[in-house]
């Protein structure tokens, strides 16, 4: 998992609340088990006029030209606003997947659902919960075009030429983040106790390591 520590970054804001999971990443793609190539059919079908399907051919699909992905100021945007309540729904990991693919690397809101909440640390995807008062001075800058942001974790603060804007994290989650631990990486370290825990069990029960 990539480390995160800061990123500096244009903004992207999506004007709905509850989106949820099946919104973010359709069921149709969830067929496919790695991470990556899910960036091109995040929102797909707000994204996209015609419905699409795993192993299409997505360049030649009629696109949304009002969609806000397809906004030049959006263009590159590592940053994503939304509204209240975002992920909800199932709690496919995939929806994660699609938004790290795409290339954000911030989500935030008022309120995120609690499974996708968990996933976002689990893959290196960092979300900020803030006010509504906070998130409208954000959105008040996408809107005048003042569009450039920092986010820097290890500060825990968002800054613009007109503020900063302070957040709170879990101590732990924050250092899961900046190190790039993932649930494997936190498992490995503990190798050396996983070895020496099997060899005094198989001294004091050595049927159980018997191969047949």
């Amino acid at each position: 998992m990539k480390k995160f520590r800061e990123i500096k970054s244009n903004a992207a804001y999506i004007d709905r609340k509850n989106i949820d999971t099946d919104a973010i990443i359709p069921k149709q793609y969830l067929k496919a088990v790695t991470r990556e190539g899910f960036g091109e059919n995040l929102f797909d079908d707000w994204r996209y006029l015609e419905p699409g399907n795993l192993g299409d051919d997505h360049s030649k699909r009629k696109k949304n030209p009002e969609f806000f992905l397809y906004n030049k100021k959006n263009e590159n945007a590592k940053i994503l606003v939304a509204g209240d309540n975002f992920g909800c729904g199932s709690s496919r990991e995939h929806a994660v997947w699609a938004l790290m693919d795409y290339g954000f690397d911030v989500v935030i809101s008022s309120s995120f659902a609690d499974i996708f909440y968990n996933n976002c640390f689990k893959n290196g995807l960092l979300p900020i919960v803030l006010n509504k008062e906070d998130i409208n001075k954000i959105v008040t800058n996408i809107n005048k075009n003042n569009n450039l942001f920092t986010v820097s974790l290890e500060n825990q603060c968002i800054y613009s030429n007109d503020f900063k804007i302070k957040f709170e994290i879990d101590t732990r989650r924050k250092e899961v983040l900046i190190e790039g631990i993932d649930d494997i990486s936190e498992t490995l370290k503990l190798s050396d106790k996983i070895r020496d825990y099997e060899n005094n069990k198989s001294v004091k029960t050595p049927w159980l390591f018997n191969e047949q």
